[in-house]
């Protein structure tokens, strides 16, 4: 038989899919590119409801494995360290096996993630389940915009990638409340699997609708960077769980000490392998232009910002004030929606201005936002707190489009697909660290003030003494024994002195915030006359 012969479909089998751009296109007519926008917002709107619609969750997952906030905060962190590891794949992934192998690959990962976390029994899966939700995320949250980008003509992309963006800000505008909902009305383990049916529509519409790789027949896979990936997957890993050991075990302990060793040598080692490597994952070069160097910093902040923030503020009203998931939710939300205005104004502001003064205002604005918010107490009411989040995030959303725009004019051509994921990288580095970060914050302040506290809980104290009688005499009312009202007093003063210092440890946590992001301003200014250099 001849080679054309075989080519041929057997006699009454369906003909091949068509898969490179052309073909798609021929088949499907023009509008194959909006079928094609919304397979791939499908995946990307996925992924980032899932960072942020189980942080309003935190506390009943806290309950449900009887565990502190310092375990429960690699939910997220666990999350975004796989996010940060993989979005470095991405490029490769793509021009390996394609787009339409990579994001239906990836997709599969995430309802396996997905489904694991609807049925983890201990935390340890739970993690394991939100480290596979994250690491498909890395891969699809850029393939979006690489997808859009490639298969509209340059005169429709602004439009095309309008209205992708509105999709993407949608997703965490909604996240939160969509989140809480579900938590309160089917619990923490349905919001997993409510997870499910997007990414499963979005394989079928994947398989049928997306090109597969344009690498021409016969041409070499391209290299991996298998050392690169592991000793950033490994110093990534070792450093975040040393954030969350050293408050079970001890900043000096042997474990956590080694711990940090591990991730010091593990990415001295990805540093100086990719300085050598034929194809690295991240080229430490780009980092030696002052303009690019500055804009990642800015990024870092940027994301340790925005993630640590949505991290404590659901989690502030939930365990200090007692709010439900669902108002928790609903507080985050009109901060959402304004991002949502704000970012396609501020992407017009940074194609019109130079980027240093959006990065600045935006960074100061963000950081007013979180001096008021360490204002917070158990009375503060529900719209001025979701009006103080609301502020913050107008800054945040004044400051990316110029954060990314002015990385990327600093960079000399060849160095575009280098930095754009660099780029990337940085914020949800920034984000991870800033979780784990502040979660250590807010665990050892309230720490100190519950112990300064306690110390004035003394029988010469005349608040103590009178708070003293009048819970006796509520007790006494109730037909409690006299043996017992001491007892009932002391529990009862400990819970109003740990909700005092949680408050206290919560303020201090959001100062810290606003610092580093006026820190940030710093880097910023540097961005000015910053110019690419070959």
């Amino acid at each position: 038989m001849s080679g054309a012969a075989a080519a041929l479909p057997a006699p009454g089998a369906a003909p091949p899919l068509p898969r490179s751009i052309e073909a798609l296109t021929a088949r499907w007519g023009p509008r194959w590119r909006l079928l094609v926008t919304f397979t791939a917002m499908l995946g990307t709107v996925s992924t980032i409801l899932a960072s942020t619609i189980v942080n309003v969750a935190l506390p009943d997952i806290m309950g449900a494995f009887g565990i502190g906030q310092d375990r429960a905060q690699l939910v997220s962190t666990g999350f975004l360290a796989a996010t940060t590891t993989t979005m470095l794949l991405n490029a490769w992934a793509i021009e390996a096996f394609g787009f339409r192998a990579t994001y239906i690959a990836a997709m599969a990962v995430f309802v396996l993630g997905s489904a694991l976390g609807g049925l983890a029994p201990t935390e340890d899966l739970l993690v394991l389940a939100r480290i596979l939700q994250g690491a498909s995320a890395g891969l699809l949250q850029p393939l979006g915009m690489q997808l859009v980008f490639r298969v509209f003509p340059p005169e429709r992309r602004g439009s095309a990638m309008g209205l992708f963006a509105v999709g993407v800000v949608m997703a965490p505008a909604l996240g939160p409340t969509l989140g809480g909902l579900v938590t309160d009305s089917l619990g923490w383990r349905a919001l997993f699997v409510t997870a499910l049916p997007l990414p499963i529509i979005g394989v079928a519409l994947g398989w049928v609708f997306l090109p597969s790789r344009d690498r021409p027949a016969g041409t070499p896979r391209p290299r991996f960077d298998w050392p690169g990936c592991l000793l950033l997957a490994t110093a990534t890993a070792m450093l975040l769980t040393a954030l969350a050991s050293g408050q079970r075990h001890g900043w000096s302990s042997d474990e956590v000490v080694l711990e940090f060793a591990v991730a010091l040598l593990a990415g001295a080692g990805f540093v100086l392998w990719e300085l050598t490597a034929r194809a690295p994952m991240l080229d430490p070069r780009i980092y030696a232009n002052r303009g690019f160097a500055c804009a990642s910093a800015v990024a870092a902040v940027y994301g340790a910002a925005l993630f640590g923030t949505t991290y404590l503020a659901p989690l502030f009203v939930q365990l200090v004030q007692g709010y439900t998931a669902t108002r928790a939710g609903m507080m985050l939300m009109p901060a959402g929606l304004m991002m949502v205005i704000c970012f396609p104004l501020a992407g017009r502001l940074a194609d019109r201005v130079a980027p240093t003064w959006p990065m600045v205002i935006g960074l100061t604005v963000f950081a007013w936002s979180c001096w008021l918010m360490a204002s917070v107490d158990t009375d503060l009411p529900f719209w001025t707190l979701a009006l103080w989040v609301l502020v913050g995030r107008v800054g945040l959303s004044l400051a990316m489009p110029s954060m990314n725009t002015g990385a990327l004019r600093a960079l000399p051509p060849r160095y575009l697909g280098q930095g754009a994921g660099a780029i990337n990288f940085a914020r949800q580095f920034g984000g991870a660290l800033g979780v784990n970060g502040l979660s250590i914050v807010l665990e050892q302040h309230t720490q100190l003030h519950a112990a300064a506290l306690m110390g004035t809980q003394d029988g010469s104290n005349p608040v103590t003494l009178e708070l003293r009688r009048m819970v006796e005499a509520m007790m006494a009312q109730e037909g409690v024994p006299e043996t017992l009202r001491l007892a009932g007093f002391e529990d009862y003063l400990s819970r109003v002195v740990l909700a005092q210092a949680q408050m206290l440890g919560f303020r201090d946590a959001f100062i810290v915030a606003a610092v580093v992001c006026l820190v940030a301003v710093i880097p910023a200014l540097m961005t000015r006359n910053a110019r690419a250099r070959n």
